[in-house]
């Protein structure tokens, strides 16, 4: 029994063009053809396309996908580890943003001020801004600080209720654009990150290009920041560095 094309597009949510993609660049090779040369997938090939699926819904490039499948002494069980691994925490994370969403809407329901610090729970300690301070250390100078200071103490919780919808978002939507295989350096990842840097300006301090490139650097280094955008897709973090300095030389 095999498949066409689009059957398989269909049995598995992608796009013709995706299985197009992985067919050119070797990650996914159709096991026969028709006889008028079209694609026909075996029952093989959607076991492999599952798995590059699975690598693919937790951030892995495909690039290390290809790597990973092809290894010759990795069976199908250590994938299969692999991943509940990855999932499993992942799943422990949410618990733990949803814990807090609860708290934050128990607050609201019984008329608590929340704290400044209250208002960014949702994210547990992962929320960057929390670290504005330290991240402005690093690159010499205490003026975008202030500038940021001086604005969050004047938001109300609607400003803030804005500001955490916009991250929740922009978050799902690069999370979309990585499901998608856009590369950090095309023009979809670019146009996110400079919305990134936008959001920073609108709400905090003037971020330049040669800052936002500072907070790129920052975002894969230090492991808080990494945590924050991975935990909204993993590799995420990786990903917007890359995206941030594609977007900043061609600006």
């Amino acid at each position: 029994m095999t498949y066409s094309v689009g059957q398989v597009a269909g049995f598995a949510g992608v796009t013709v063009r995706t299985l197009h993609h992985y067919d050119a660049i070797g990650l996914l090779a159709p096991g026969a053809r028709s006889h008028a040369g079209h694609r026909r997938y075996s029952d093989a090939d959607l076991d492999r396309l599952q798995q590059i699926l699975f690598y693919r819904e937790l951030g892995f490039p495909l690039d290390d996908v290809a790597v990973l499948l092809d290894d010759p002494d990795a069976d199908p069980r250590a994938h299969l580890r692999r991943q509940h691994e990855v999932l499993t925490a992942r799943i422990e994370q949410l618990r733990a943003m949803a814990a807090a969403v609860e708290h934050a809407m128990e607050a609201r329901r019984m008329g608590i001020e929340l704290t400044p610090e209250e208002r960014f729970e949702v994210f547990g300690d992962k929320d960057p801004e929390r670290y504005a301070e330290e991240a402005e250390a690093r690159w010499g100078g205490t003026e975008r600080y202030a500038e940021s200071q001086r604005r969050v103490a004047t938001y109300t919780k609607e400003d803030w209720r804005r500001i955490n919808t916009e991250v929740a978002d922009w978050g799902e939507r690069y999370a979309a654009l990585m499901a998608a295989g856009e590369p950090p350096a095309g023009p979809a990842a670019r146009a996110l990150a400079e919305e990134h840097r936008q959001h920073i300006t609108r709400w905090y301090y003037d971020c330049d290009h040669a800052t936002h490139t500072a907070l790129a650097d920052m975002y894969v280094a230090d492991e808080r920041f990494r945590a924050f955008y991975d935990g909204m897709r993993p590799g995420l973090a990786e990903h917007l560095r890359e995206a941030i300095l594609a977007n900043a030389a061609g600006a």
